[in-house]
């Protein structure tokens, strides 16, 4: 299957250093390139937040303290006492125009909404465990190192960002359970055994996000599993399930587990397997799928837990999830590998596409 840049797909207006930048397609279609001066050290000042202990250690491996340093940029290790947010706004205070993150999709979460708040670009460094979102913008997630080059000849573009009350996310926010397995003791050193103790009880019927959610289907009383991501995820074909194929889209992707009443949803494995050899469909066993710009929860308990980003967080109710526009800037290296076309499944008769919902 063939790949194609489908970054970026917005450009903004304005360089780093106020003057214009021209976002005119070039005749390849790809927006054209903002280029940085050749020497780092008379362009722009950059600070990369990074997380050493981030994806075993890649930070070390790939030595991207030291391709940092090379190309001009402020380099501000994160670890205990060392908040990766408190340190991207004393980097913001001290007059860094780029902020730089390495790490997994939580601490780049975290210096994303400090550069969405401050309107710096952000350069994500693929050097975590997953790099979902650094995979979503079309970056080499295998070669961290080459996306740093972006400071010296980069491009921006601008992409969505999710809030669940108020705090922005740029995966998703999950409620049942994955986050309770986040909430579980143990869950940084075993995390498959973990997902695993506590997903039993919740697939069985026996265990239940504790809230409502309002579907196009109607409100759902306690569904068992609960997924809101920064638009919507490709779940049509094995292959990139999972995968977004847009962040600009202006929707959250919503994904509901339940059964039917008076009987338990299906189990786990059953539901992965299923979905790992032929997708998932809208309608589909247990599984309602939509996108909207906003998705409520809401209930008689005071509170949920929810995983942000894979952060931990409890949750007040009644919560709500939305998506912000084009509320971040990002850099983006020239060459990078780019995203593949969406594959799309034949339809089956009698089935609808996800529809949108006005939430």
């Amino acid at each position: 299957m063939s790949s194609r840049a489908r970054w970026p797909a917005r450009c903004a207006d304005r360089s780093f250093d106020g003057s214009p930048v021209d976002c005119r397609p070039e005749p390849s279609g790809r927006v054209k390139a903002m280029s940085l001066r050749a020497d780092p050290r008379a362009s722009v000042r950059a600070a990369v937040i990074m997380n050493p202990r981030s994806g075993g250690g890649r930070v070390e491996q790939f030595r991207l303290v030291e391709v940092a340093e090379q190309l001009g940029a402020r380099v501000l290790l994160a670890g205990p006492g060392q908040d990766a947010g408190a340190l991207a706004r004393q980097a913001v205070s001290e007059g860094a125009e780029v902020l730089g993150v390495a790490g997994g999709d939580g601490t780049v979460s975290t210096v994303a909404a400090v550069a969405a708040e401050s309107n710096r670009p952000l350069l994500v460094v693929p050097a975590g465990t997953r790099n979902h979102f650094a995979r979503d913008l079309g970056l080499d997630i295998h070669d961290p190192a080459a996306t740093m080059h972006a400071l010296r000849d980069g491009e921006q573009a601008r992409v969505d960002l999710g809030l669940v009350a108020g705090r922005p996310f740029v995966n998703n926010v999950s409620f049942g359970v994955y986050a309770d397995a986040l909430l579980s003791p143990g869950y940084r050193e075993g995390k498959a055994r973990t997902l695993a103790s506590v997903a039993g009880p919740y697939l069985e019927g026996r265990q239940w996000v504790d809230a409502s959610v309002d579907t196009p289907d109607g409100t759902i009383e306690r569904p068992q599993v609960m997924l809101v991501s920064n638009n919507p995820y490709h779940i049509a074909t094995p292959r990139y399930l999972g995968w977004r194929f847009a962040l600009d889209g202006g929707v959250l992707g919503a994904i509901l587990l339940k059964g039917s009443p008076g009987s338990a949803p299906p189990p786990l494995p059953r539901l992965v397997r299923g979905m790992a050899e032929r997708g998932a469909t809208p309608g589909g066993e247990g599984l309602i799928t939509w996108s909207a710009p906003r998705v409520t929860l809401h209930g008689e308990t005071p509170a949920v837990a929810a995983g942000v980003d894979g952060e931990a967080i409890t949750l007040a109710l009644p919560l709500t999830c939305e998506i912000r526009p084009g509320a971040l800037r990002v850099l983006l290296p020239v060459r990078r590998p780019g995203l593949p076309q969406e594959p799309r499944r034949p339809r089956p008769p009698g089935r609808l596409s996800p529809r949108p919902h006005a939430g």
